[in-house]
């Protein structure tokens, strides 16, 4: 298909692939003159995954580069492809709380991680925000939602576990280290959007009418 028509299906603007193409998170058609390139089902799909992680992921187009070539990549490990999903949605957090609160929550934080054997990186980013909301909490006197932190590990270990499980149910590295990627991503849009339509939810069944 021409470029016109990888625009029409895709619902992305001209001006908007072209720029994909030249900073290289699209890769180029197939010349058929000098001057016109054709595009198949690769260029559709791979339009509908940078949409989808910049639309709905709110990723920067940077990162999702970083992201792409990670998965167009023959010999990164999937490891550390999802390694750079996770940095890719992990924003570097100002720190709010004070460093007596700081430190407490590091303690905190890391006594839930020995607890579940957990094999966390010491730089991962999100070990920083999580210690970082934490001391955050404590600070605005919520102490007792972070009471609630093994309860919430419990629950994300449970569907992470269910994730893993059936991407690797795949056979084609390529696609288990995309879906591991979108689902990585997409995941934590998915799971906030459920967060709020339960707790609107609850909410009006406890103080409404």
């Amino acid at each position: 298909m021409r470029i016109a028509e990888l625009s029409r299906q895709s619902g992305v603007p001209v001006p908007t692939i072209k720029y994909y193409l030249r900073e290289g998170l699209l890769p180029p058609g197939e010349l058929t003159s000098p001057n016109q390139a054709s595009y198949g089902e690769t260029h559709l799909r791979r339009l509908r995954l940078i949409r989808a992680l910049i639309d709905l992921g709110q990723v920067p187009v940077a990162r999702v580069k970083e992201i792409l070539e990670g998965l167009d990549s023959d010999s990164m490990p999937l490891h550390d492809q999802i390694g750079r999903a996770h940095r890719a949605i992990t924003p570097t957090r100002t720190p709010t709380a004070g460093s007596e609160a700081r430190t407490a929550a590091a303690v905190q934080v890391g006594e839930l991680i020995a607890r579940r054997g957990w094999k966390v990186e010491p730089d991962a980013p999100a070990l920083t925000t999580l210690i970082e909301t934490v001391a955050a909490l404590r600070t605005l006197d919520q102490d007792h939602l972070v009471d609630f932190l093994d309860s919430y590990a419990d629950a994300v270990e449970k569907f992470t576990a269910l994730e893993v499980a059936s991407v690797t149910a795949r056979t084609d590295p390529h696609q288990i280290a995309e879906s591991v990627v979108i689902g990585t991503i997409l995941g934590e849009t998915l799971i906030a959007s459920l967060r709020l339509l339960a707790q609107e939810s609850i909410s009006k069944d406890r103080w409404t009418d």
